[in-house]
Formats: C-alpha cells, sequence, structure tokens
C-alpha cells in the first residue's frame, strides 16, 4: 500500500529519526528507494511519445456531414443517421468528381461501396440523432461508379517532420504535440502527396528533433532520408498564440520545403477556446495538403539532386576505368594543337571516391597538362583549374566523348558523373 503524501518538514523529521536510530545505512536505503522511484517516473513519463498513423490507405474520404435524424428509439435514429450521412457523402464525392448531380444509389448499394463511418462529433438522445460524421469509400469499388480508373500520380516519398511553437519553444518528437497527433489523424491515402510520416518512437526524438529541421547541411540529411525510405523533407511549422489562458487561439502556419526550407505556403487560423485546437491542427494539416498538391502541379516540389545517394564505385571498376583509358590514349594520334590554356572546371563531387574517380579519368585524358584542385566540397560541387592544349569548345567535347554531362559556364564548365539509365 502506497504512503500518503508527506511535507517537506515531515520528510526532515522522518531523516532525522533514521538517522538518529539506524545510521546512514537507513539513509543510503532512503536515498536508493527515492532514486529508484524517480528512475520509474521518467521511464513512464518517456513513453509519452509517438502517435502512430492510422490507416493510409487509398480511400475517398467525405468529412463534415451533419446529420439530425429523429426515431423511434436513440438506436434507430442513429442508424438512420449514418445511412443519411451515407447519402449525403455519395453526392458530394460525384460532385468532387465529376461535378452535377450523382446518380441514385439505394442504401445496400452505398453500404458495398461504404468502408468506414467516421464518428466527429454526436449527440445521443432518447429519440434523436445529432452528429457530424466522416465517410470513407473504397476506392476499388467506388472508383468503378465514379468511372476512375488507373492510379494516381503521387509525388516522391517526403519526410514529415512537423514543428510546433509555442512561444520561443519549438517541439518536433521531442514529446507529443497536437501538432504531431494531428498529421498522424490526417488519412493521407487519398492524397498525391507520398507522405513518410514516423511515429515518433524508439530513435526518432534524437534524429527528428526540432534543431535538425534548421540544418541545412546535406550530410546529415541524406543519412535520415535513406532511413526513412524518403527523397526529401516536409517541415510544416505552427506556431500558437493565446489572447489569453483559454481564451482565442491564433495558428500560424509555414510549410518547408527540403533542407533549405524553400517556403511553400504560408496561412493563420483562429480558433474561439482551447478545447478546439485539435479542430485548429486538423484543418491546418488539410491547407497544408492542399498547398503541397498545388505546389506538385506547378512543378515546385521536386526533390533536391543534392539529397540522392548515388552507389560509390568499387576498387575493381576504378581500375577498370583507368585502364579503359589508357588502352584508348595509346591509340590516340598526336597532333599540333594551339598552346596550353588554363580553364575553371566544377566538378559535382557527392562523396570521396567520386573525388579519386574524376581526378583519375582528367588527368589520363589527351591534351590535359594539368589539373589543380581550387577547393574540394565533399557532397557538392568542387572547383579545379585544368590546364589542356585546345579551346574550351575542344575541352567540352572531349568531356562529353568521356561520358562526362557538361554544361557551360562562360569563362568555364560544370562536369557530373552520367547518370545510370539516360
Amino acid at each position: 500500500m502506497l504512503a500518503p503524501a508527506i511535507s517537506n518538514h515531515q520528510t526532515t523529521l522522518r531523516v532525522g529519526a533514521l538517522l538518529r536510530r539506524y545510521g546512514l545505512v537507513a539513509v543510503a536505503f532512503l536515498a536508493l528507494a527515492l532514486g529508484a522511484t524517480g528512475l520509474l517516473r521518467a521511464q513512464i513519463e518517456g513513453t509519452d511519445r509517438g502517435v502512430p498513423p492510422i490507416d493510409s490507405s487509398g480511400s475517398f474520404e467525405v468529412t463534415g456531414v451533419v446529420v439530425d435524424v429523429a426515431s423511434k428509439s436513440s438506436e434507430a435514429a442513429r442508424i438512420a443517421g449514418w445511412r443519411e450521412a451515407q447519402r449525403r457523402a455519395w453526392r458530394a464525392l460525384w460532385a468532387k468528381m465529376n461535378g452535377g448531380t450523382a446518380p441514385t444509389l439505394s442504401d445496400s448499394a452505398l453500404d458495398g461501396i461504404v468502408s468506414a463511418v467516421v464518428v466527429e462529433e454526436e449527440f445521443i438522445a432518447p429519440r434523436r440523432y445529432i452528429a457530424r460524421l466522416g465517410v470513407l469509400f473504397d476506392r476499388a469499388r467506388a472508383g468503378q461508379l465514379l468511372g476512375i480508373t488507373g492510379q494516381v500520380t503521387r509525388s516522391a516519398p517526403m519526410l514529415v517532420l512537423p514543428v510546433q511553437w509555442i512561444g520561443t519553444t519549438p517541439q518536433s518528437f521531442e514529446s507529443r504535440t497536437e501538432w504531431q497527433k494531428a498529421w498522424a489523424r490526417f488519412r493521407a491515402g487519398s492524397s498525391p502527396i507520398d507522405y513518410v510520416r514516423p511515429t515518433g518512437t524508439g530513435a526518432d526524438p534524437l534524429l527528428l528533433n526540432a534543431a535538425q529541421s534548421g540544418r541545412p547541411g546535406r550530410g546529415w540529411w541524406r543519412m535520415l532520408l535513406d532511413q526513412y525510405g524518403a527523397a526529401d523533407v516536409i517541415i510544416p511549422e505552427v506556431r500558437l498564440t493565446w489572447h489569453y489562458p483559454g481564451g482565442p487561439v491564433i495558428g500560424i502556419f509555414t510549410v518547408r520545403h527540403g533542407p533549405d526550407g524553400q517556403i511553400i505556403s504560408r496561412f493563420t487560423l483562429r480558433v474561439g477556446t482551447d478545447a478546439a485546437i485539435a479542430k485548429l491542427m486538423d484543418e491546418g494539416v488539410k491547407r497544408v495538403d492542399v498547398a503541397l498538391t498545388q505546389a506538385m502541379a506547378e512543378g515546385r516540389l521536386h526533390p533536391d539532386p543534392s539529397l540522392i545517394i548515388e552507389p560509390e564505385p568499387t576498387a575493381e571498376e576504378l581500375v577498370e576505368s583507368a585502364n579503359e583509358q589508357l588502352v584508348d590514349d595509346e591509340f590516340q594520334v598526336v597532333t599540333p594543337s594551339a598552346s596550353t590554356q588554363s580553364f575553371s572546371l566544377q566538378i559535382d563531387t557527392p562523396d570521396s571516391a567520386s573525388v579519386a574517380a574524376a581526378e583519375t579519368q582528367l588527368r589520363g585524358m589527351f591534351g590535359v597538362r594539368s589539373l589543380n584542385m581550387g577547393s574540394l566540397a565533399i557532397g557538392g560541387t568542387s572547383v579545379y583549374r585544368i590546364g589542356y592544349d585546345g579551346n574550351l569548345d575542344a575541352l567540352r567535347t572531349a568531356l562529353a566523348a568521356r561520358g562526362w554531362q557538361v554544361d557551360s559556364t562562360g569563362s568555364g564548365l560544370i562536369i557530373r558523373k552520367a547518370r545510370t539509365g539516360q
């Protein structure tokens, strides 16, 4: 049986009595017990993390269907209300997908294409049922009636890192937030954006914290995206402010894309009380999805090429490439050329292996007299000065013949390794 809580003064008296009666052994035992209690409490509080996302299947969803039905009993009124919600949701879904008036379907036909009814809010009286419901339609069965075939074009996988600000304190997955819960509730299956939503458990609070959302460095982002199976990152932020405690709440939402934090959209929502914060967050997620969908349609949501991890060439591939160049150079005919000229050369160097491979290939080219590094950027673009027996057009042609992708910069060239399959 747990002992009742005691005051600090009582605690001091009891510790003093133990010290006088049993000596230091009792005090050490008491300290050990208090430490174990604190550790247990920390472990229990530490589990208050993570909100697993709900089902992300591709169901068609119609939300906010309001019904008010009276019947002979509360159960009959509830069933009648759900039937009425299915009819209204079907008409709304048809108008959204095709426009115009929806064909009339029987209740049994609607039962066959409706996969679930979600209760958003309900009030049950002895003979009356008032509710706001959401209706989920099975994509395969409802799609045939709607005339929708094939797959919806989706974006590349986007890692979602939701950040909530209250005052000057940001939080992501360090603890549960209303913003994270809203993203977990969101049914993303019907969205053209392929969201990758972490649960917030395990190593998520350490890897995907609020500080990470502001880091532009590509190295750590590559590791995280590879860890979570994503190609890029979406950072939706919300900053909550109160007019007064319990009073109107204002949410300022900002949608950022990529490690550089490119702003996709910004908007503001307001609710009257603290009790409506969950609704504020749900509406914010829906508007974020609309903004991202529009950005995708406009071509502003492409994955950052600097985040793509390319497989590093093996030692055997580097040796084989060098041998092929030596064989080719052996049979090239030396012809008189203009004096050696120096050009700026920017090389895409995603990793250390690509640096060694590029230098080996360039130094083995016929006509290259020197290759000096100006600046090294692993994971970015390194700058070199190349001495070549010929003009800039001749150097461009020679690089393209070696399989490089070449772009001009006015006084120099930018080269990168040709993509596989191009």
